[in-house]
């Protein structure tokens, strides 16, 4: 079943370009650029979503990350 999100393609394709510009500007390679964003996932994990959710919410996203990469790849 495929996953409906309450956001708008538009809105989440414009965020990654600017994220990826970033990295691009950057010159960062595939280990910073991992190493980047991992933390902004750290940053926002503690910032944005209750302690009490967290773990839920790092399981689901860690599920969603690994099926992505694995669709992507077939």
């Amino acid at each position: 079943m495929p996953i409906v999100s309450k956001y708008s393609n538009e809105r989440v394709e414009k965020i990654i370009d600017n994220l990826l510009n970033v990295l691009i500007e950057e010159k960062a390679g595939a280990d910073l650029s991992l190493m980047c964003l991992g933390n902004v996932v750290t940053e926002v994990l503690t910032q944005q979503v209750p302690e009490k959710q967290r773990q839920v919410v790092v399981e689901n996203f860690t599920k969603a990350l690994s099926q992505s990469v694995n669709t992507t790849t077939k």
